[in-house]
């Protein structure tokens, strides 16, 4: 077939450059440093370019220097006294650009900026895109040597070339995802920026597909390249070498006399016994690829797994012909102090502790994400579902619809070679109106089924989904309804069978989003005692309203105490019964950790759903625990209440004391005392039969348990308080602090009674105010790290960076305010 000549008409122009990968350090760089950054718009770009000359003295706007990646809402998103910032944002640095290659092209490489971007290159602008999650490219080459070309640009920079970005997250109805979505539409240059060198011909992307047959024994590798060609070169070499996991040589090689326009199939290759990709051994080949033109040279690598998957008829999930529970999570890109814009490093902790927490599988919610996410789902070996930010709202007008489809083609390709996807999301709540006057289900149904067509001529090998639209569950591959049971509708014992009967009206069930909010730090000795009006078996699906915190019928989510010690009986309550349910393909609880959002600026912690496994900032909730003693192997044993420093009761009174471990057996020590050895049993709720009740005695406790698995002992062991004292209405502030060293105080308020006793089921509103030298560490979205909170327990604390005397103001409504000095 004659393939059509491609010619550059214009120097804007936008690619798709294959971020997944490997090109050479000494060809890629990270633009993270020297740049600096303005909250709000510009008259025009000379504005932004003028003042960047070194020694300018039209300083005029204010630029303040920041690091990349960035986002605009690092703090205001969780600020309680705010609204997040939604609007332009301009960035700007100055580039040294030193490409290798005799006639390259150098490439401005953008993992995801929000919502809006344009960049500039002096004051031509040169590229722009839509769209905050997924990758995009603009090539400056000749941008580039027109400002180098200009006298005026030579002299101001030395040089350099002046890049400048504009970003922008305004609120646009007619752009995805919805402002209703309960997550932050963050702006910025939330992910890497990166400089790209190439060679004059490179390639532009790779499909490869890896089939493997039902016998596990054979498999392919189908290699289609496609090919960045500005200058229409019209002959070219690909070398190919494929290494097995282990580093040895499987096959290697060439194709000649290449077209390299457009789409070009390379390489067909039958793979015997194939070392299959799987959680348990994620086994990865590596491709190596180098493209020999007369304009240069270009080695690239891609890694690629085989697997085969199939999703049973009203059955379970199987993963290379045996059947796998799915045991999922799911991620936010969002973290306590900067927002989206987290770091290679914090993505890595991230994910390893997902893993940790014994996951193999994980919901990328609700966009898609930065592609060191998906290789490390690669190289841990975690399943993914990647979806489009459809979320919410309804359904716009022809942009809308553009974007939307545009974002899924850029999805798939982007990460098409990663073997941890399985699956493509569709949307999310598409059932949810009020962006639009009209909502009309027959145009989402039609715009789902054109979706659904695009993902599967785009990726046959993959299957579709979507979440919680019931109008919409028999166009896509595998469905999830709304199942919330226990927290925004019915009780938790409801789960199973709300389950099964959602699983008949579907060929392929997936539950994903269940839980329930925590208020990190608090615990209760009755977490079930505002419950009593919650009806069994009334449905477990979540409702119109049943976020908010009023209004509506009876709900855990606003009659519970939102304390830790009811999540962790909730999620122990599921985990025993999906042990039961072998036609389960799986499930992914909501998610792993906090995330900012505005819709919830009422809750304990504001503008935070607090459904996380752990805190925005890494901080491990019980809950964790719970999911570990289910989901994994390495022994492991914790005792409830690491963060319950009082416990409280009558004298004499048994409390329940709970250990999460995955031993046999579990032996149980208070105060030097054996509570006797209980055998784990998974359906012996709660805690898998790791239960006791025992008198604790005033004042001072010591908790031991004690656990063999394979040969190897663990223990863990806390120390409580126990108070018999009982109290009234909380009456008085009681504060006091601890030097946590490198100038850091942590100030913690207690309220009392009015005889002074610790006021342990308080929950009132606490705010902190410092004056003098020191600063608040706050706005980070965490149960110690906002200066508003809901206290914990009676109790609510918050760090203070200290140089010299300060005082902190510590206040909550119908208590004396308390002026409280530190050094």
């Amino acid at each position: 077939m004659k393939r059509p000549i491609i010619y550059i008409l214009t120097a804007l122009i936008t690619l798709a450059l294959p971020a997944s990968a490997r090109i050479p350090a000494s060809q890629r760089i990270r633009l993270t440093n020297q740049w600096e950054y303005l909250k709000g718009d510009l008259g025009s770009i000379w504005e932004a370019v003028r003042a960047a000359a070194p020694g300018s003295s039209e300083a005029v706007p204010i630029w303040q220097p920041v690091t990349l990646p960035h986002c605009f809402n690092a703090e205001d998103a969780v600020d309680p006294d705010v609204n997040y910032y939604q609007g332009p944002g301009w960035y700007r640095t100055l580039l040294d650009i030193q490409n290798p290659a005799a006639n390259g092209r150098t490439i401005l490489e953008f993992e995801g900026a929000g919502q809006k971007t344009e960049v500039y290159i002096y004051t031509q602008k040169v590229g722009s895109h839509t769209g905050g999650y997924d990758e995009w490219s603009v090539d400056i080459t000749d941008a580039v040597q027109q400002a180098l070309s200009n006298p005026d640009c030579r002299k101001r920079f030395n040089g350099k070339v002046p890049l400048s970005i504009r970003c922008d997250n305004s609120r646009d109805t007619e752009m995805i995802p919805s402002d209703l979505s309960d997550f932050n539409v963050y702006g910025g240059l939330y992910r890497y920026v990166n400089l790209i060198y190439q060679p004059a011909l490179s390639f532009s992307s790779f499909k490869l597909e890896t089939p493997v047959q039902k016998d596990l024994k054979n498999a392919a590798l189908k290699v289609q390249a496609n090919f960045y060609n500005p200058n229409d070169t019209r002959q070219a070499t690909v070398h190919f070498t494929l290494k097995d996991p282990n580093g040895k040589k499987v096959t290697e090689q060439t194709a000649t006399d290449i077209l390299p326009l457009g789409e070009v199939q390379l390489f067909d290759i039958a793979i015997k016994n194939p070392m299959l990709w799987s959680p348990e051994q994620p086994q990865l080949y590596t491709c190596e690829f180098t493209l020999k033109t007369t304009e240069g040279e270009q080695t690239v690598t891609e890694q690629i797994g085989f697997r085969h998957f199939e999703f049973v008829d009203y059955g379970p999930f199987k993963l290379n012909g045996k059947r796998l529970l799915l045991k999922g999570t799911h991620r936010h890109e969002d973290h306590a102090g900067v927002a989206a814009a987290m770091t290679e490093e914090q993505m890595v902790t991230e994910i390893k502790m997902m893993k940790e927490m014994g996951i193999n599988f994980i919901r990328l919610g609700h966009y898609q994400q930065s592609d060191i996410i998906l290789r490390l789902c690669d190289e841990l070996g975690i399943l993914v579902w990647e979806e489009i930010p459809w979320c919410r709202g309804g359904l716009g007008g022809e942009t809308y619809k553009a974007q939307a489809r545009r974002m899924l083609t850029n999805m798939i390709n982007q990460h098409h070679n990663h073997p941890s996807v399985i699956l493509w999301g569709l949307g999310n709540e598409n059932d949810w109106p009020n962006d639009f006057p009209t909502f009309e289900q027959s145009q989402i149904r039609a715009f789902m089924k054109e979706l659904n067509d695009l993902a599967h001529r785009l990726d046959p090998s993959r299957v579709t989904s979507i979440r919680r639209c019931d109008f919409c569950k028999d166009i896509v591959d595998v469905y999830s309804p709304s199942i919330w049971a226990g927290w925004y509708r019915g009780q938790f014992t409801d789960y199973k069978s709300t389950s099964e009967k959602e699983m008949k009206r579907v060929k392929h069930f997936l539950h994903v989003e269940w839980g329930g909010d925590s208020h990190a730090r608090r615990h209760a000795e009755d977490p079930f005692k505002s419950l009593g009006g919650i009806p069994v078996g009334a449905g477990a699906d979540e409702r119109a309203g049943d976020f908010s915190l009023v209004g509506g019928d009876a709900r855990a989510s606003r009659d519970g105490d939102w304390s830790e010690s009811y999540i962790v009986k909730l999620v122990d309550w599921h985990l025993k019964e999906q042990e039961t349910m072998s036609w389960l393909t799986g499930t992914a609880y909501w998610p792993f950790k906090d995330f900012s959002t505005p819709l919830r600026p009422e809750n304990p912690v504001p503008y935070v759903n607090q459904k996380g496994v752990i805190e925005r900032d890494f901080t491990r909730k019980e809950v964790f625990y719970v999911f570990q003693s289910y989901w994994t192997e390495k022994p492991m044993i914790h005792i409830y209440g690491h963060t319950w420093p009082t416990r409280w009761g009558t004298e004499n009174e048994p409390k329940e004391i709970l250990v999460y471990s995955n031993c046999p057996a579990v032996e149980l020590f208070v105060n030097g005392v054996s509570q006797g050895v209980k055998q784990r049993n998974s359906q012996d709720f709660p805690a898998a039969g790791l239960h006791w009740k025992s008198v604790l005695r005033e004042g001072e406790n010591h908790l031991k348990a004690v656990a063999v698995k394979s040969k190897e002992a663990v223990s863990d062991e806390i120390t409580v308080a126990y108070q018999t004292a009982q109290w009234g209405e909380p009456k008085q502030l009681k504060i006091a602090s601890y030097p946590e060293g490198n100038n850091i105080i942590r100030v913690e308020a207690q309220l009392t009674d009015e005889k002074g006793i610790p006021c342990l089921d308080a929950a009132n509103l606490i705010s902190f105010e410092i004056a003098g030298d020191g600063k608040l560490l706050q706005n980070l979205g965490t149960s110690t790290g906002s200066r508003k909170v809901q206290t914990y327990n009676g109790k609510a604390m918050i760090r203070a960076q200290v140089t010299d005397a300060c005082y902190v103001s510590v206040q909550s409504d119908g208590i004396k305010t308390v002026l409280y000095s530190i050094k």
